[in-house]
């Protein structure tokens, strides 16, 4: 890669990294169905992943292996960011299996997949009142006790 290469590279690193972070944090907020949050996290941990990894890239850079007991010579790459991206696509992985295995779930208990009409179901069985759209969960009223005054 040329010196002036480097500069672009960046930019289309970090900006495909941004935009795929702001597209899994649009897809979260303004979803309803459960496997379109779930794939919208999915895109915002690989925005993040990709950021780590950019960040952390040094151009021709080489990797920090000792050969012949020494070290090699030139820039090197971090390898921090790298195990903490292997890391994080473990538990991202993870856990989009246990939200996909969870709505699979909700979807056989209650038939459907939108967050409001699961809210809705749980809130009538258990007894939680609905107040614009979200549960709310209202103590018991309490009983109002009147003091009679003595007069004297």
């Amino acid at each position: 890669m040329t010196a002036e290469q480097i500069p672009w590279f960046y930019y289309l690193m970090y900006s495909g990294s941004l935009g795929l972070i702001m597209l899994g944090i649009l897809a979260v907020v303004m979803s309803r169905h459960i496997v379109r949050i779930i794939l919208g996290l999915g895109l915002l941990d690989g925005g993040i992943n990709l950021l780590i990894i950019t960040v952390g890239y040094s151009a021709n850079g080489v990797a920090p292996i000792l050969v012949d007991g020494k070290l090699p010579v030139g820039a090197m790459v971090d390898p921090i960011p790298q195990a903490l991206v292997l890391t994080s696509i473990v538990i991202g992985v993870s856990v989009q299996a246990l939200a996909l295995a969870l709505g699979i779930k909700a979807y056989q208990a209650y038939h459907t997949l939108d967050t409001q009409q699961l809210a809705q179901h749980i809130a009538e069985q258990s007894g939680t009142k609905m107040i614009d759209g979200s549960p709310v969960h209202l103590p018991p009223p309490q009983p109002s006790l009147q003091l009679e005054k003595k007069t004297t």
